[in-house]
């Protein structure tokens, strides 16, 4: 692939809706061409303790956040007639289509495709796992920011100029 935005949601909680922070990087002819990064306030708006230790954002860090309307008008022209990557696909497309629906806008049926089953195809049982930063190292961009929304997008767009 030459041409595809890659994208990464963190959320708040255990609803697909709770986005709190996006990222994404757009390639374009094989080259990173623009980056996107934002804080959302969350919806429903609270904290899981175990999202809070995945990625370490809280209330502090989103409360006077944009919602994800106004942040999603900044991201559509830079992936537009694009694909989108994510590692982990189900999880990013879910967050995308739940936080549409919250906010009662129509979804215009993006086309994904995911890292992590790439990796499965491409590396098999050579990787002791199919995580974003094992196979990030293996495509040698090895993570240092693992779990901030921007890091992860990024090192889905390598993996994805890697193998897909």
């Amino acid at each position: 692939m030459q041409d595809f935005a890659a994208i990464d949601f963190e959320t708040a909680n255990g609803h697909p809706s709770s986005v709190c922070s996006v990222g994404v990087v757009v390639v374009r002819g094989g080259l990173i061409t623009d980056t996107f990064y934002s804080l959302i306030k969350p919806e429903p708006d609270y904290y899981a303790w175990f999202c809070q230790r995945v990625h370490g954002l809280s209330h502090e860090d989103t409360d006077d956040a944009p919602v994800f309307p106004d942040v999603w008008q900044q991201i559509e022209p830079m992936i537009e007639g694009l694909p989108l990557v994510a590692h982990n696909s189900p999880f990013d497309e879910g967050c995308l289509r739940a936080v549409f629906q919250v906010y009662q806008m129509d979804y215009p049926d993006y086309e994904f495709h995911c890292t992590c089953r790439a990796s499965r195809r491409h590396f098999g049982r050579r990787l002791p796992n199919h995580q974003l930063h094992t196979v990030a190292a293996a495509c040698g961009c090895p993570m240092t920011n693992h779990h901030h929304a921007l890091a992860d997008a990024e090192a889905c767009a390598r993996i994805a100029m890697e193998i897909l």
